[in-house]
């Protein structure tokens, strides 16, 4: 018969001195990954991801001429747009599912090809970053 693991019930060890991060107002079904693409003018950039239907949520700058950090959402979607040099590489790809990539294509203009798991597209922003679209398939 096999014996249950020690660690089990028990918390994760963690090196002496070492803390997990937590947030009180966070549980597990709270957490998200957020891609970060690099742009040269957020504002530039959020508008044309509002053809994609992001809206801007919020933007930082530590002051006024300063880099811009800004968030934009589609629904349950959300990309950080970032005027600062060290935060993403540019050229980044991102995919993105949705509900009619038909739609998406028809707004930019571009042909959909047939994947074996999709239908997709691809679209650059101005900043080069490329964005695959994709509605699977049933």
């Amino acid at each position: 018969m096999a014996r249950p693991s020690p660690a089990v019930g028990r918390s994760p060890v963690r090196p002496p001195g070492r803390r997990v991060w937590q947030h009180a107002a966070m549980d597990a079904t709270d957490e998200e990954v957020i891609p970060v693409l690099r742009v040269a003018d957020a504002a530039a950039a959020a508008r044309w991801y509002a053809r994609l239907g992001f809206a801007v949520q919020w933007e930082h700058r530590f002051e006024p001429g300063l880099p811009a950090f800004a968030e934009v959402a589609r629904g349950r979607v959300r990309l950080f747009l970032s005027e600062h040099t060290g935060d993403a590489r540019p050229g980044t790809l991102v995919y993105l599912r949705v509900a009619d990539v038909d739609a998406v294509a028809a707004e930019f203009g571009v042909p959909v090809e047939e994947a074996p798991w999709a239908r997709e597209t691809e679209l650059r922003d101005p900043d080069g970053n490329r964005l695959r679209i994709g509605t699977p398939k049933d």
